[in-house]
């Protein structure tokens, strides 16, 4: 038996374990002890990773549609008439006219290749994937604030920490090692403040637990930093030596007493005090956020105000302090820093950069555009309009991972081509004219890079089921459409630390052990566990007043509730993997919508009881979890199901600086089924 070690494929925690391997075939998952994330641990999804893998309904060949019905057909006559139609569209309408979805499920080398094929192969800047609905607030909210928009920290801080503000997420369930590593703090002695509108499992340890409306966090948060301005608890030195904007925050947050939001917040002001003490006054204190305060049409102003709190009270630029933003996929980080984004290239480096451009240009011989390119939100849009003509999508599932499925849906039938790369018929797969079937992180080699900002080896443990892998794939489409590429990903790596100087120092040969945290700016370089000591990356750090703005929708006659989206700890995502692992299955079989006892009474609805929840885009009929851990007037359901797909009741308002959209709070309503 042969033993590969490799890193988890589930969240942006970045486990270690090995996959045991006989006779070309995955049997078995061992943690490994030497992981310094996981630390020979792994969550319910790690030890059945490797399950999906092997399933009997991964694609293995190539399908073409030809009269509404898909053929399976060799790898040769897909690649060429992909590449013929790629080809055939860029030379009609302009390159500007198709756009790729690269992946976080993808390795970084992956990545990589993927964005210099839309780059220097098709001529558009028009790249983006998944992090445009999850993430990109922290990267342009903290790139603001901090001039980098990546966690400050690491792992290995949080069990040493005094005091643990989790907003917005449930670490516990969505990223169990991560929440593991909070209750080992709590053990140590570490008080936690939780503000969630669910009372999640931490909350039942928390010191102070704030069950706050949904789209309320803006006015949470400067409520805490006029609490603790207005009662001398702000760090004045660390104020006055590494930041600007003090004296125009504190102008606007002096209207946000912690009296003045009890209505929008929905939260006692002694409560909310006390919070706020404990966090200032704490030596060793940090804040944890995830989707719950990224997915809002104010969710770069919600990370803004994130990195405030921090300044306000000098928890960062230090060990034992700082802003922990938890990814949500194995590589979301990985994907963004590799320039799978509109506007940058690798390292951040904007495409509007002159400087950065010619590096590029001459390194891949090549002219490339100079203009920022379309964000996945746009590109939906401007596929109903008729101007976005081919989209070419890597390992996502937009009709199931976008809010407001049905508009996602027009998005796609609208186009001229669509191409699908997966291991998976997904809902978006069906919809494709033709499907290239990808590989799993099994069956590859690479590299993921976690939230910590972390790069990890990735290990080949199976040959491609399928044939090729991902980067084989782009790589052979490249050279059909006359631009050599080399899909071999060490070289792809060291190409990337080439171009990119915050990765300078990156190569396989140096990961082999635990990997290393960026920046790593040289060859001899030991990474940077903890970013801006001493010094904020953009120089000094920056207050930005913002203020409360409601959600897109907010309640009324019509639509009295307020309904959020979030995950479970048995599924990942659109279920598309954890949906074919039995054991998980029978945890969770199906989708289901938490309501107050309070207001099922007043509503009649009993436990486990069959009810319709409508918004303005549509309609499901699920069962009643009834509850004292949800917030009345608040409605949450999970989105692990694809035939019962939550998306289709979700709000596609958008935040105006990101694109992205408003999963965590948007009207609904919910009544008695008759079904």
């Amino acid at each position: 038996m042969k033993r590969v070690l490799t890193t988890c494929p589930y969240c942006g925690v970045g486990c270690g374990f090995y996959l045991d391997v006989r006779d070309g075939r995955i049997v078995g998952v061992i943690p490994s002890k030497s992981n310094s994330v996981s630390k020979g641990n792994l969550c319910v999804k790690g030890w059945h990773a490797h399950e999906p893998v092997q399933h009997p309904d991964r694609l293995k060949k190539p399908l073409i549609k030809e009269n509404g019905k898909f053929l399976e057909v060799s790898w040769e006559r897909a690649l060429d008439y992909t590449a013929k139609r790629l080809k055939e569209i860029k030379d009609k309408y302009g390159p500007d006219s198709l756009a790729v979805c690269t992946s976080a499920r993808c390795t970084n080398e992956e990545n990589f290749v993927m964005m210099k094929f839309a780059r220097a192969v098709l001529g558009t800047n028009n790249v983006d994937h998944c992090a445009r609905t999850c993430h990109v607030p922290t990267v342009s909210g903290l790139n603001q604030s901090f001039g980098s928009g990546a966690s400050t920290n690491s792992y290995d801080e949080l069990p040493q920490m005094d005091c643990i503000l989790i907003i917005g997420s449930n670490p516990t369930e969505a990223h169990p090692i991560v929440g593991w590593r909070v209750r080992t703090a709590i053990d140590n002695g570490a008080q936690v403040i939780v503000c969630d509108p669910r009372k999640i499992l931490l909350a039942e340890s928390a010191r102070f637990y704030i069950q706050h409306y949904p789209g309320s966090d803006i006015a949470l948060i400067n409520a805490m930093i006029n609490y603790i301005v207005a009662n001398n608890l702000h760090d004045k030195e660390f104020i006055h030596a590494r930041t600007e904007g003090f004296n125009e925050l504190w102008e606007m947050v002096k209207d946000y007493t912690p009296e003045s939001v009890k209505d929008i917040t929905g939260v006692e002001p002694e409560l909310l005090k006390q919070a706020a003490k404990l966090y200032a006054t704490s030596k060793k204190s940090c804040i944890m956020y995830s989707l719950g305060i990224t997915e809002h049409t104010v969710g770069t102003d919600n990370v803004i105000s994130m990195a405030n709190l921090a300044m306000i009270t000098g928890h960062v630029g230090k060990e034992f302090s700082g802003v922990y933003p938890m990814r949500g996929q194995n590589n979301v980080q990985g994907s963004c820093d590799m320039g799978a984004l509109p506007n940058v290239y690798s390292g951040y480096q904007p495409v509007t950069d002159e400087q950065a451009r010619k590096r590029f240009e001459t390194a891949w011989a090549v002219r490339l555009p100079s203009k920022p390119g379309l964000t996945l939100t746009d590109m939906m849009a401007k596929a109903i309009e008729g101007v976005l003509k081919c989209f070419y999508i890597i390992g996502e599932d937009q009709v199931r991972t976008d809010p407001n499925t049905h508009m996602i849906e027009k998005a796609l039938k609208s186009l001229e081509f669509l191409v699908i790369q997966e291991i998976f018929l997904s809902e978006t797969a069906k919809l494709a004219d033709v499907i290239l079937p990808g590989a799993s992180f099994a069956e590859k080699d690479g590299t993921f890079t976690c939230a910590e900002r972390r790069f990890q080896r990735v290990r080949k443990a199976i040959e491609p089921i399928a044939g090729k892998t991902d980067g084989e794939i782009i790589c052979e489409l490249s050279n059909r459409l006359g631009y050599q590429m080399e899909p071999d990903p060490k070289k792809v790596c060291d190409e990337m630390a080439s171009l990119t100087p915050i990765y300078a120092g990156v190569s396989f040969e140096r990961l082999e052990e635990n990997g290393l945290q960026w920046p790593v700016p040289a060859k001899n370089h030991p990474g940077t566990p903890v970013v801006h000591l001493g010094k904020f990356k953009r120089g000094l750090g920056k207050f930005i007043p913002v203020r409360h703005r409601p959600p897109a929708e907010v309640p009324d006659r019509e639509y009295p509730f307020i309904l959020s989206t979030g995950r479970t700890l048995f599924h990942y995502n659109t279920g598309t993997m954890t949906r074919r692992v039995t054991n998980l299955l029978r945890e969770f079989p199906r989708n289901f919508v938490q309501i107050n006892s309070a207001d099922a009474e007043n509503l009649g609805i009993k436990r486990r009881q069959k009810v319709r929840v409508k918004t303005r885009r549509g309609e499901l009929t699920v069962e009643a979890e009834v509850t004292e851990k949800i917030k009345k007037g608040v409605l949450w359901m999970p989105f692990h199901f694809s035939d019962e797909p939550t998306n289709v009741l979700t709000n596609s308002a958008f935040d105006p600086v990101c694109k992205i959209g408003e999963y965590k709070a948007c009207a609904a309503s919910i009544s008695k089924s008759n079904l």
